[in-house]
């Protein structure tokens, strides 16, 4: 357990990424529809407006929730918001996927094409972000622009420029045995720890806190394992759709970041993939969408408007 926590800290000083999530998305009215019938165990989607079709994919352990107020937010756009399995109250894949990532970008590439979409913007946030690579990079007619926000082609390289895939894997397989080892009263103070780095909104702290405990276990550990051992930093190269990373900097402060040091992170990382554009949040935690919603609804809308 003092690797998890140990771990645990270190992920979320160096990328934030997200440790908690929500239970599946209440199907909203008005506009709002269901893209087909939920298969359980499956990536859920649901259809939210009319215009051009954004691809929003929540983080580890988030809710397809975590995206409504911004889809709500911007302008003529139909955004397909997505629940990953596991997460939050959704049913777990059965039987679970051998390599996690793999498997969910095989789903959303498959959602895409049985609704004939594409090619679409792909929004994705965290552990979505990294989805939002892989697809891009899997099929590149299928995505027209991708938004990332905070997520790095390869977080344990945040620590240690000098990390690969195996070099860490080890780390990971212990990280993904202590989360598993944990029980109930320790994995509930594991997932409340973190909490506070996540986002500014006490309330929003608490309502993580539950979604966290509504996730399946084991989805959370394997796909932990799997954006722990993921190195995407040179398969990025092949990328063509024009790519915005939001990133967030203000978490860092009280550990002495600055601005020009956070952003200098994301750009060695994202080094080799060609036209990409940063912007940081000096306001906001990993979950920009809530601190910082009005920078970052801004930032996705003037990229949409430069690129129709």
């Amino acid at each position: 357990m003092k690797i998890f926590l140990a771990l645990w800290y270190a992920m979320k000083a160096l990328a934030r990424l997200a440790m908690i999530g929500m239970a599946m998305a209440v199907l909203g009215s008005g506009s709002a529809h269901a893209a087909g019938t939920p298969a359980a165990g499956k990536v859920q989607v649901e259809v939210v407006g009319k215009g051009r079709p954004l691809l929003m994919i929540p983080g580890l352990n988030s809710s397809a929730e975590v995206w409504r107020e911004t889809c709500l937010a911007l302008k003529d756009v139909q955004c397909h918001l997505v629940q990953l399995p596991g997460f939050a109250g959704a049913a777990a894949a059965d039987p679970r996927p051998a390599e996690f990532l793999p498997a969910m970008r095989g789903q959303l590439l498959a959602y895409l094409h049985d609704q004939h979409l594409g090619p679409v913007v792909v929004v994705g946030h965290s552990l979505g972000g990294l989805l939002g690579l892989q697809t891009a990079q899997a099929e590149p007619t299928a995505v027209s622009a991708l938004v990332v926000v905070d997520a790095l082609p390869f977080l344990p390289a945040a620590r240690d420029p000098k990390a690969t895939a195996d070099s860490v894997r080890p780390m990971a397989d212990q990280l993904r045995k202590g989360m598993l080892a944990a029980d109930a009263a320790q994995w509930q103070a594991q997932l409340k720890a973190g909490l506070p780095g996540m986002t500014r909104d006490p309330q929003r702290q608490a309502e993580l806190g539950r979604w966290g405990e509504a996730s399946d276990r084991q989805t959370t550990a394997d796909a932990m394992h799997a954006v722990m051992t993921t190195d995407l930093r040179d398969s990025i190269a092949s990328i063509t759709a024009p790519t915005l990373v939001l990133g967030s900097w203000a978490g860092y402060q009280p550990m002495g970041g600055t601005e020009d040091s956070t952003r200098a992170v994301f750009q060695a990382q994202y080094a080799k993939l060609q036209g990409v554009q940063f912007a940081m949040s000096a306001q906001g935690f990993h979950f920009l969408m809530w601190d910082d919603p009005r920078w970052l609804q801004e930032q996705v809308q003037r990229f949409l408007a430069a690129h129709p």
